[in-house]
């Protein structure tokens, strides 16, 4: 029953999803009909299925029968209104074709123009298009046209502004076609282009102002305003100009840079041989000078490519460069008026620099250093001035004939002398022509200091301590020094020698006024603090001494000459009536030399007598004790007696005058105490009186007296000199032999 049941069921829902397939079939489009029959033929009872189709199909076709049959007669109508409206439609169609046929043939040579017409409409549009489009490329092509005339002339930063505008506004309205396609490609290249063309200029530019820093340094050297118009600067600012917009301008800027701190190590790299002419270094300085002018310029017009550290660091290398370099250079430099003209091109170099800015103390620091060097060659030039003066000096008083001659020699140095005034003409200045070449060449030596310090920012107090040092290093150095080699000459006599004392002794006295000629000039009175003094005056009197000093050498030397003649017989027995021919000789060289005395300061002549005196009577008593002499006679002694008197009439004769009476004769007073001695045979009062303040024979030494009386009794012991005191011959001995005792006996006692 269950089982009926259920299957009854099964077939009403199989029987209601058949009739949901149908309506289904019904209500839907043939071409989506498949999956739903598939749904039948994928059940178990399409049969069924098929079954109920057929009598639907069956339904269907009754239904339209039925609605045919209802219809009929108005079908059967419209066949026949169908029927009669085909005959009439013929008749139109042929009508229609007709008339076609006759409109196609009227309306031919229309169709024809309207078909031109169409052409030329069509042409119209077209050629409107295309003078549109081309109003659009045509000034893109100016502008690409006009971008490579730029770069034709070289005109770099308007192409770039150019490139620009043809970037950015014209190409984009374009970049359809393919031209412009072509011309997006190479902007790149034609800014690469750009830049290295306007890198190429700066190259150029860089070449040619290291070419030119010589003649752009001479110009400012010569007149510092406007140089810079001398150098065309605009490859600078286009190339700046053009990697700026470029995006570029740090690397310019690096560039520029590196390459111009390449060039001033060039620049400041002085030639080998500058140190030979000015030139050298007037080139050198000029290459400086312009190679600053021109980055002055840059730093002022460029906003930033150089900036003050920059130009302050290549002014620091350059300044310590070149001063190293000045300072190596001048060295070699041994001509004083190439020192000095260097020394104005110095000044010039610094005063040009410092208008541009630069600091330039560090320079005149330096030209303090060379000021001293300068001082140098100044004297070692004036070595050899004075050297030439003193060697062709006559070494004899200035004679004039005229008043102007006069006038001449006392306007070149300060001399006056009433008493040479009066005399008349012919007369003669004391001194010899040295006196006043020396005192002009000191006054030219003063003012070549001078020019030195001419522009150097100094003080007049600094001028004139500058002058007063080199003076005084001229005086105490190098005319010392020629004074000295004159005087120790071996040739000079002693004219010479006596002259130079009464030259320095003038020369002494002018250095007065060469203390005012200084005053005259640097305006800086003596008595001012820290103020230097002059050391003429020294350097004269050690000039004068050492000629004094030659002077008694020379008379000694010339005293030893006539001594070297002396032939003296020391075992004569005859007793001579006049003094030695040699030493008559001596005496009237003696007498002639001190007659050109008369000039000289009184002390010297003195002295210088005094000293020949002293050493005429010492080599007299060595040659009369020398060892060699080991005998004697009374006779010898005699004659040696007659010498030495002449010697003293000559002193007291008064060869030179100041000495008070007897003083010259002091002299002798040695020899003639002993010669009066032995001639007196007087040695009872000499024994006697022996160590008295007042004892007749005073200058007598004992060991002198032993040694002369051994010599005299040698030879009375073998030659019988005591012939003429025969009868009292051995008493003679014995006095001798006791005499000598004693004598020992002195010189023991003496001597403990």
């Amino acid at each position: 029953m269950e089982r009926c049941k259920m299957a009854e069921a099964e077939s009403l829902e199989t029987a209601a999803e058949h009739e949901r397939i149908l309506r289904e079939i019904e209500s839907t489009d043939t071409a989506c009909i498949g999956p739903t029959l598939r749904s039948v033929y994928d059940g178990e009872e399409h049969g069924r299925f098929m079954e109920k189709l057929e009598t639907r199909i069956r339904n269907h076709d009754r239904e339209i029968e039925k609605m045919c049959n209802f219809h009929y007669q108005g079908f059967v109508d419209s066949i026949t209104e169908l029927l009669k409206v085909r005959g009439e439609a013929q008749k139109l169609k042929n009508q229609v074709t007709d008339t076609n046929r006759k409109l196609q043939h009227e309306g031919k040579e229309l169709v024809i123009a309207m078909e031109e017409l169409k052409q030329c409409r069509l042409q119209q549009r077209n050629i409107s298009a295309t003078v549109d489009k081309l109003m659009l490329c045509l000034p893109v092509l100016e502008m690409y046209s006009k971008l490579r005339d730029q770069m034709k002339t070289k005109r770099h930063y308007p192409a770039l502004k150019t490139l620009e505008h043809l970037e950015h506004t014209y190409l984009p309205q374009v970049s359809h076609y393919r031209f412009c396609k072509v011309m997006v490609d190479n902007i790149p290249k034609l800014r690469e282009e750009i830049k290295d063309v306007s890198m190429s200029d700066l190259k150029d530019f860089l070449e040619s102002i290291r070419k030119h820093s010589d003649k752009i340094g001479e110009t400012a050297m010569k007149q510092v305003p406007g140089t810079q118009d001398l150098v065309d600067f605009s490859p600078v600012y286009r190339c700046l100009h053009i990697y700026s917009v470029l995006g570029a301008r740090e690397t310019f800027e690096n560039y520029y840079r590196k390459q111009r701190r390449k060039q001033a190590r060039l620049v400041l790299q002085p030639p080998s041989n500058m140190h030979e002419t000015l030139d050298g270094y007037r080139k050198y300085f000029n290459q400086i000078v312009g190679f600053f002018v021109v980055e002055d310029h840059i730093l002022h017009t460029t906003q930033g490519l150089v900036n003050r550290a920059y130009i302050d660091e290549l002014w620091e290398m350059a300044l310590s460069k070149t001063i190293a370099a000045l300072r190596t250079h001048s060295s070699y430099c041994s001509d004083p008026n190439l020192v000095l003209d260097l020394k104005n091109l110095i000044v010039l170099f610094a005063d040009t620099l410092q208008v541009y800015g630069f600091p330039v103390n560090q320079l005149f620091d330096m030209l303090l250093e060379i000021r001293d060097q300068y001082s140098e060659t100044l004297l070692k030039k004036w070595a050899g001035i004075f050297r030439n003066i003193l060697d062709s000096d006559n070494y004899s008083p200035i004679p004039v004939t005229s008043e102007e001659m006069y006038k001449k020699v006392v306007g070149q140095f300060p001399f006056q002398d009433i008493e040479l005034e009066k005399q008349p003409f012919p007369k003669k200045f004391p001194f010899s022509e040295f006196v006043p070449k020396v005192y002009s060449q000191i006054k030219e030596f003063i003012y070549a200091c001078l020019k030195f310090s001419e522009d150097l920012h100094l003080s007049t107090t600094e001028v004139d301590d500058m002058i007063r040092k080199s003076t005084n290093l001229l005086l105490t150095r190098t005319l010392s020094n020629s004074l000295q080699n004159v005087i120790k000459r071996k040739n000079i006599g002693l004219t010479e020698l006596v002259q130079i004392i009464i030259n320095t002794t003038h020369l002494e006295k002018s250095c007065k006024y060469l203390e005012e000629f200084i005053t005259s000039i640097t305006n800086v009175l003596p008595e001012t603090v820290h103020t230097s003094k002059l050391y003429g005056t020294t350097t004269f009197k050690d000039a004068r001494h050492a000629a004094e000093e030659e002077i008694y050498t020379n008379l000694n030397q010339k005293i030893d000459q006539f001594l070297q003649l002396a032939d003296y017989d020391w075992m004569t027995g005859d007793l001579g009536n006049k003094a030695s021919d040699y030493l008559v000789d001596l005496i009237a060289f003696l007498r002639s030399t001190f007659a050109v005395f008369t000039h000289l300061p009184g002390k010297v002549a003195q002295t210088a007598c005094m000293s020949a005196c002293k050493h005429l009577a010492t080599s007299l008593m060595q040659l009369l004790l020398e060892a060699e002499v080991r005998q004697l006679t009374l006779g010898a002694l005699q004659q040696f007696n007659l010498d030495v008197r002449e010697c003293e009439q000559f002193a007291r004769s008064g060869p030179v005058p100041g000495f008070q009476e007897d003083t010259l004769q002091l002299a002798f007073i040695d020899l003639r105490q002993l010669l009066d001695l032995f001639i007196q045979w007087d040695w009872s009062t000499y024994l006697a009186d022996y160590g008295q303040p007042n004892c007749k024979y005073l200058r007598v030494n004992p060991v002198t007296a032993l040694t002369l009386l051994e010599k005299m009794k040698d030879t009375s012991r073998k030659n019988n000199m005591f012939a003429q005191f025969r009868k009292n011959e051995r008493d003679k001995q014995k006095l001798i032999d006791t005499v000598a005792k004693q004598l020992r006996g002195l010189i023991s006692s003496h001597h403990s």
